[in-house]
């Protein structure tokens, strides 16, 4: 799937299915290539990933037939223009809590590569844009999405004005950051966690935004936040997956050898 057909998608409320990648491994790309996956979730908020190896990373991805959809550091506009630079296919923002931080993204993601005054006096709606320059910018950025990770209370709280601002193409929470905001650290049943997930999802859906989640609870657990109104699944993590997947095949293994099995680590993976 193509940048501009992830984005279609994404506004148009059909289910897009991802995971998040740790590996820079330059072998990963041909192999992702084969599960069936619309996008890959680079991250390089909890993952050290240098501008280069990211760059080719995005490019290689997306020459596989795979958008490349990369989380910045911070809230920051002149990050999200340097992933763009570098070949993703969209940004996504973490811990937005503000219609002035979504505003200044906007202006990054979906009028780059303009900046400085000329930018803040249109985004304040105090200065229109020539006739040409408008055009070009409208093509040079029509694939380019953004996301902004929606995952405490406050953000909550400033949803509806954050949604109010035009350019924004979903929202994505963070499980774990959310449940911390919530006051329900890791507990992913608790009311307030639960209640705090169905208010994203119903407002940015009723705004024709997208609406996603890292969903590395398992399947059962992803299906159910699809069903509450999720259309951007992200699947886990290659790292996670890794780490349960041969724990549970040495669990049986030494099973089945006749041999005393430890109990294992079942921490999460905060990513």
């Amino acid at each position: 799937m193509n940048a501009t057909e992830f984005k279609t998608r994404l506004r148009g409320g059909q289910s897009v299915y991802g995971t998040l990648l740790v590996s820079t491994s330059p072998r990963y790309p041909a192999e992702v290539a084969k599960i069936g996956l619309d996008f890959v979730f680079i991250d390089t908020e909890h993952i050290a990933i240098d501008r280069g190896l990211l760059s080719w990373m995005c490019q290689t991805y997306r020459g596989y037939g795979l958008t490349p959809i990369v989380r910045v550091s911070a809230p920051d506009p002149y990050q999200a223009c340097m992933v763009l630079d570098g070949g993703a296919g969209g940004v996504i923002a973490p811990y937005v809590e503000t219609a002035e931080e979504a505003r200044a993204l906007v202006g990054a993601v979906k009028y780059r590569p303009l900046k400085g005054r000329k930018l803040e006096r249109f985004l304040a709606g105090q200065e229109k844009l020539e006739p040409e320059l408008q055009a070009y910018l409208d093509k040079n950025n029509a694939s380019n999405s953004l996301i902004l990770n929606i995952e405490s209370m406050p953000a909550i709280a400033a949803l509806d004005e954050i949604l109010a601002v035009p350019g924004i193409d979903g929202v994505l929470i963070g499980p774990h950051d959310l449940s911390c905001s919530a006051g329900v650290p890791e507990r992913y049943d608790a009311p307030e966690f639960n209640a705090a997930v169905r208010t994203i999802f119903s407002k940015a859906r009723a705004k024709g935004v997208g609406a996603g989640i890292h969903a590395w609870m398992g399947v059962d657990r992803a299906a159910e936040f699809a069903r509450a109104g999720a259309n951007m699944i992200v699947h886990e993590a290659d790292i996670i997956s890794f780490r349960d997947n041969v724990r549970e095949d040495l669990v049986r293994l030494r099973g089945l050898m006749g041999e005393k099995v430890a109990a294992s680590d079942k921490s999460a993976v905060n990513i």
